[in-house]
């Protein structure tokens, strides 16, 4: 399955008011990623670093909520997600081949 297999699919199931287009996949985008982000805080904290295959597991449910937000928020934006990767992907591919993938800044 490709991105834009994907993002037709998952949005068929976003039931939010279409006044809330952006706005509603923008928040639980940034939600779903804070529940990525305590899961592996608490593997630190609980579990010395050390990832349980249950933890794993975990995790890689809160990354696939992730991905239906960005599915959905690029729907919304009226972008493809497949085109976002891709782009993406140029981006640091140049970034590499002028040697600049350390540092910080958008614009390097």
């Amino acid at each position: 399955m490709d991105f834009n297999e994907y993002q037709k699919k998952a949005v068929k199931t976003a039931v939010y008011h279409k006044a809330h287009q952006i706005i509603y996949p923008a928040l639980g985008l940034g939600n779903e990623a804070g529940e990525v982000l305590g899961k592996v805080k608490k593997v630190l904290r609980d579990n010395d670093g050390l990832f349980t295959d249950d933890q794993v597991s975990k995790i890689a449910d809160e990354v696939g909520d992730v991905l239906w937000y960005m599915a959905a928020l690029c729907r919304d934006l009226g972008v493809n997600l497949e085109d976002i990767a891709q782009k993406n992907l140029d981006k640091l591919e140049d970034r590499k081949n002028r040697n600049v993938l350390k540092g910080s800044g958008d614009s390097r």
